[in-house]
């Protein structure tokens, strides 16, 4: 029996695919665009892409006029990002992350000072670009050998403080050896993995798979590097062929072989592979491969998981993620978010980190689909169950069976509330939902804390914060919120005596006001009304009023509130105080008439009494012999304690005082008669 095995990351990786489907979307959008160098080492893709008019530039001097230039995975020097920005050339980097993240390394640690160690090759587009990194010493090594000559030719290198990094295809084991003498000669080095993940496992699914086969075909360019090391890998096992197309197949070789292991460089595009596998099939006309190639292309026991992956791209409907994989991760918007008004330039920035779960993966693509939004879904989900202090689960006695019989079990308990934040996306019947990570989240009217005659069609879009009332568990599930809830959480917590608050009369009664604050109500005591007397709360308020309120008294326990309306500014007393010194003459209406005097109003709330020794320069046997409620009298202050409050008053001294003025009128009257009668004679 013939078996043919084809590697499982064969083909395209991360990096290589991003670079590509740039360029095409560059083309699909209308834009002329150049690449530096070709975009990949693959003879045919470099073809399709120059019959959609890509132009290769070896330089930035060939870069065609309103072009824009696509910098490859592979990256580029300093010097080269320099010139291009001089001359005005637009450009879109497609540099691999990881080739990224070396420039990074080796730029920070020629700055204080060390020497550069890159193992790779010293002519790969890789290798230049990092060199063009280093602002210093820098040496390249392609083997342990090579590394060994290099520390014999220049020894300081084991005294000296070196960082060493390998270019993302390097060949592993090799980097293992040369690790060995790193290690033993050069204690000062400061050691960088920077191999990628993809180039990992390609190289080692190729050791380990033609290590069981009698022929290995690696699928490549002729000048890809990372090609060329899973040829070098294969051919230390078992017999090996590189080859570029299926044409370049050895027929006689696939006949006679038995176990065909199949892998691809990271510049081999998908329907390559596929097309070898099929021309090797016709070759040993055995059953059909189709279904094997399939199920190698499936992802069985990858849909579900959850991945951690690193932004290296956004566009504005779709995200790009390295997940460690050779395939391209997508974040579509829709399953970023479920806010209608987010840009994925506002939710995410290239470098950062999100947990994911994988949808689908496509390995024909080169592409896994993967969801932030149902992730967090579930997540969010269990965090309200946990938070919600009434649980009611519903299970149906037989799943299969929509008529089955339901039970329910309720579990209700005091729990601390979990402040959670959606986007209202829809007005139903009875309230709002809310989006909240994906999950649905239902608040009833009552609890949207809406102002009085405010639409609730007000909130459809708008951010919103809310807690958790209820949830159902079973069958769909439901979640229920509450908007108002949360306000008064924080009202309590906030409020204190001495605070004021703008409110809303909501009702009247014979004892005060009731002033909705918002999330709650407090109450204004009628003598808190005004400083002055009155009957009913109606004389001063009425339903709907506006008003601005002072916190009296706050008992959190039995949630009441007692509010202050009356304005320090109105207080009698102080007014008195200020403008009405003792021996202040004014006009007061009778407002009572005990057996020892009068009481007159001096001020709204204020009254002062005058002693019946006080009513008239006579004696006076009762008050009511002299004046009666309702009458207006002149009186002047005689006594103010404020301490007690008391105020005196006196007619009599203004009788006095009126006494004594018309007969100083008198004499002074008299004096000048007689004047007038001694210039007569």
């Amino acid at each position: 029996m013939k078996n043919i095995y084809l590697a499982k990351s064969a083909g395209f990786c991360f990096g290589v695919n991003r670079a590509i489907e740039l360029v095409y979307s560059l083309v699909d959008s209308g834009e002329k665009v150049c690449t530096l160098g070709p975009i990949i080492h693959n003879a045919q893709v470099v073809n399709q892409l120059a019959d959609r008019g890509v132009v290769i530039a070896e330089t930035p001097d060939e870069v065609p006029q309103d072009s824009v230039l696509v910098i490859r995975s592979h990256g580029v020097p300093l010097s080269v990002y320099n010139e291009l920005n001089k001359k005005n050339i637009k450009i879109q980097d497609a540099t691999c992350p990881f080739v990224a993240k070396i420039h990074s390394i080796v730029t920070k640690a020629a700055e204080k000072g060390d020497i550069i160690l890159i193992a790779g090759d010293a002519e790969h587009p890789e290798v230049l670009g990092i060199k063009g990194h280093c602002n210093g010493v820098v040496y390249t090594f392609r083997d342990d050998a090579d590394l060994a000559d290099l520390l014999k030719i220049h020894p300081k290198l084991k005294e000296n403080s070196v960082s060493v990094v390998a270019q993302t295809t390097f060949n592993t084991e090799l980097w293992k050896k040369c690790l060995k003498i790193l290690k033993k000669d050069c204690t000062n080095a400061t050691l960088f993995d920077t191999i990628c993940n993809a180039t990992q496992s390609r190289q080692q699914e190729a050791a380990e798979l033609s290590a069981k086969c009698d022929l290995m075909i690696i699928i490549g360019g002729t000048n890809s590097s990372n090609t060329a090391k899973l040829f070098h890998i294969c051919q230390s096992k078992c017999k090996s062929i590189l080859i570029q197309t299926a044409a370049d197949l050895p027929i006689d070789d696939v006949r006679a072989a038995h176990n065909i292991g199949v892998t691809a460089g990271a510049s081999t595009p998908a329907d390559i592979i596929k097309e070898v596998l099929y021309t090797m099939s016709e070759i040993q006309n055995t059953e059909s491969f189709e279904a094997m190639l399939e199920e190698s292309f499936k992802n069985s026991n990858t849909n579900g998981k959850v991945v951690t992956g690193t932004v290296v791209g956004i566009t504005p409907t779709e995200v790009y993620v390295d997940v460690g994989r050779k395939q391209s991760g997508i974040v579509e918007l829709k399953e970023l978010t479920d806010d209608p008004n987010a840009k994925t330039e506002d939710l995410v920035k290239v470098g950062d980190e999100l947990e994911l779960m994988i949808l689908k993966v496509n390995d024909q693509d080169g592409y896994i689909y993967l969801s932030k939004k149902i992730l967090e879904s579930r997540k969010t989900w269990d965090k309200m169950v946990a938070a919600s202090p009434k649980v009611t689960t519903r299970r149906r006695r037989r799943d299969d069976d929509e008529d089955a019989e339901t039970t329910e079990e309720t579990v209700t308990e005091e729990k601390e509330p979990v402040v959670f934040e959606g986007v209202v996306t829809q007005v139903i019947k009875g309230g709002v939902l809310v989006a909240c990570d994906s999950v649905s989240v239902f608040i009833p009217a009552s609890q949207c804390m809406l102002k009085p005659k405010e639409p609730i069609e007000s909130l459809l879009k708008k951010k919103v914060k809310f807690v958790i009332i209820e949830v159902i568990t079973g069958g769909r599930g439901r979640a229920i919120g509450s908007i108002k809830k949360l306000a008064e959480k924080e009202f309590w917590d906030e409020i204190e005596p001495g605070k004021t608050y703008t409110g809303v009369v909501k009702s009247l009664t014979s004892y005060g006001a009731f002033v909705n604050l918002g999330p709650v109500d407090g109450m204004i005591h009628k003598s808190e009304l005004s400083w002055d007397k009155i009957k009913d709360p109606k004389d001063v308020l009425s339903i709907g009023d506006v008003v601005e309120v002072r916190v009296k008294d706050v008992k959190k326990d039995k949630k009441t509130i007692s509010l202050g309306y009356k304005k320090a500014e109105d207080n009698p007393w102080e007014i008195l105080k200020n403008s009405y010194p003792i021996g202040t003459v004014i006009q007061a209406k009778v407002v009572g008439t005990p057996s020892f005097g009068a009481f007159v109003n001096i001020l709204p709330g204020l009254d002062g009494l005058i002693h019946i020794s006080q009513l008239s320069l006579d004696h006076v046997e009762k008050p009511t012999d002299v004046v009666k409620v309702g009458d207006v009298v002149t009186a002047a202050i005689t006594n103010i304690d404020f301490e007690n409050k008391h105020v005196s008053l006196s007619i009599k001294e203004v009788l006095k005082a009126q006494a004594e003025s018309a007969e100083a009128a008198e004499v002074a009257e008299a004096a000048d008669d007689e004047a007038v009668a001694e210039d007569a004679e």
